[in-house]
């Protein structure tokens, strides 16, 4: 760590194979939406965390970037929405956080913001319409990803109540 980096790095003590390092987390928190949400609930999000002094990571559009840094997140946050399935980007994400719960215990963190967690883990309204028209090789691995992220423990947000 640099004198100027005063950010500390988390380490874990993953079940990788033994002579596997500890993984170091550069973040805290990656949080994964659509851009139905990104104007206001997961913009709030994204404060109200900076300000607990959070490290989030920030969005790049270059996707082995982002890759990385979902490999390199202590938590991953989903912010399921009514256009959460129909983003491929979004989706495939979602199978890169259940690979890194399996391969480094990350916690995942569902969020269901404006849909119910059964319509996301039953794949029903636009997340079935969304799995009709994937393509045929993601298809089964997005279904088995939500049907489990849908089942942790989360928050159910209605924003209209």
């Amino acid at each position: 760590m640099s004198d100027t980096d005063t950010t500390p790095k988390m380490t874990c003590p993953c079940n990788l194979e033994e002579n596997s390092p500890a993984l170091t987390y550069e973040y805290e928190v990656f949080v994964s939406f659509s851009e139905d949400t990104h104007k206001n609930f997961t913009c709030h999000l994204f404060v109200a965390l900076e300000r607990k002094g959070i490290r989030v990571y920030r969005t790049e559009f270059i996707r082995t970037e982002l890759m990385k840094a979902l490999e390199k997140s202590r938590i991953a946050v989903v912010v399921f929405s009514k256009n959460y399935g129909n983003s491929n980007w979004c989706l495939d994400e979602l199978v890169k956080f259940m690979e890194c719960k399996r391969l480094f215990n990350q916690r995942v963190m569902p969020i269901f913001y404006d849909v119910s967690p059964s319509e996301v883990r039953k794949q029903e309204g636009n997340f079935a319409e969304a799995l009709l028209n994937g393509p045929e090789d993601k298809v089964n691995s997005w279904k088995v990803a939500l049907t489990y992220v849908a089942s942790l423990a989360g928050s159910h947000l209605n924003p209209y109540r």
